[in-house]
This record gives C-alpha cells, structure tokens and sequence, in this order.
C-alpha cells in the first residue's frame, strides 16, 4: 500500500477529535486543518499526534484546498473530524486507488437511526439524481474520499464552501475519471450541531450552493 495522508478540515471539533484520530488506521500520517475553531481545536489536534495547518477563510471548501496544499503524501483521504464516519473503510478505498482500479474513491453513508435528518438526507437525494442524470455513477455526495493529491489540485477546483464536495464530482465525472463508491457507516456525530445537515436553515443554503454549479 502507498503511503496515504489523512486530511481533516475542522471547525470546532475539539470534542470529537481524540476519538476520531483515535480509530484511524495505525500509521497513516493525519493532517488537521483547523478553520478558525474557538474551542481549542488545534491544540487537541496537537495533543493527539496530529500535524495541524490553520485556514483562516471560513469555508469548507478552503479548508479542504489548504490541507491539499499542504499534504506531504501523494495519495490522501479526505473525511469530516466530527466522527459520523466509519474510518474502517479507508483501507479498502485507498487500496482501489493505490492499485489503478479507480481514480476516485468515495463514500455512500448508510444512516443508521437518527444520525440523518430528513432534509439533509433529501436535499443530498435530489443533488445525486442530477449528478446520475449527468453521468456521474454516484448516490451520496463524497462525505469520505480518497484521490491521488495532485490530481485532486489538477482539476481545478474553485468553491471554497459547502459546493466543493459537488464540483469535485462534476470536474471528476468531467475529465473521465473512474469513481468508485463505497458504503460507509454514518453515525450521530460527536459534539455539538452540523453546519450543515444539522437545521433546515443550514442545509437550504448548501443546497442553494450546490445548485448554482448544476446550471
């Protein structure tokens, strides 16, 4: 197996961090990208063998791209630090990449109850459809990802909030790229509220995101 890099945008993630950096696969180097917490997110990070690179603009997007930027391995994985996602599955996803079989590994969450509100769980249905209907083979939106680092830069990506993860997909579908979907286990995440998935509000204005690059 190559070297894999484990890339961690946070924002006040503190609470959730040492169990997650916890049940990562044992020697994979991790790289936590704090995105302005005010909780000590940083130092927690620190605290628990990880390498930590602050992103001062707010954004998901812009987390993810500095954490790219600054990755030392070419093969990296990129999750959420909140600790909804089952890490287990990094090994086998970044085996199909390492091996040629695909250029893109991705995740597709199976909820279990509760973890999943209906309007995240819809608006993420919808975005998917359209991504189907676009020929992008996928049924979730890559909360978890494992690509080669350069190539993940060579796409070009240009959102830097919630609409990254979707024109990840679009440019990847776009320049051919094999995707290859895994199942992973989503849990209730540890500490605190999604930005995104966790009211009404905050998963209508990501979707309202994502939409503008569907035009």
């Amino acid at each position: 197996m190559h070297p894999v890099e484990i890339v961690l945008p946070c924002l006040d993630e503190a609470t959730a961090l040492p169990g997650v950096l916890a049940a990562l696969p044992e020697g994979w180097p991790v790289l936590v990208v704090d995105n302005g917490s005010s909780d000590g997110t940083a130092r927690v990070a620190r605290a628990h063998g990880a390498r930590v690179v602050v992103e001062g603009r707010r954004g998901y997007g812009a987390a993810v791209h500095t954490g790219l930027e600054h990755a030392r391995a070419e093969l990296v994985a990129v999750l959420d630090g909140d600790g909804s996602l089952d890490t287990a599955v990094l090994p086998t996803m970044a085996a199909a990449v390492a091996s040629g079989r695909a250029d893109l590994a991705v995740g597709r969450r199976v909820p279990e109850p509760g973890s999943w509100p209906w309007h995240a769980r819809a608006g993420n249905a919808l975005i998917a459809v359209e991504l189907r209907r676009r020929g992008v083979d996928v049924h979730d939106i890559a909360p978890i990802r494992v690509a080669g680092r350069t190539a993940l830069l060579g796409l070009g990506i240009v959102d830097r909030a919630f609409g990254y993860p979707l024109e990840l997909l679009l440019r990847a579908g776009a320049a051919g790229w094999r995707i290859e979907e895994t199942p992973v286990r989503y849990t209730r995440r540890v500490g605190g509220r999604s930005k995104v998935s966790g009211s009404v509000t905050g998963t209508a204005r990501a979707v309202r995101n994502m939409a503008g690059l569907l035009r």
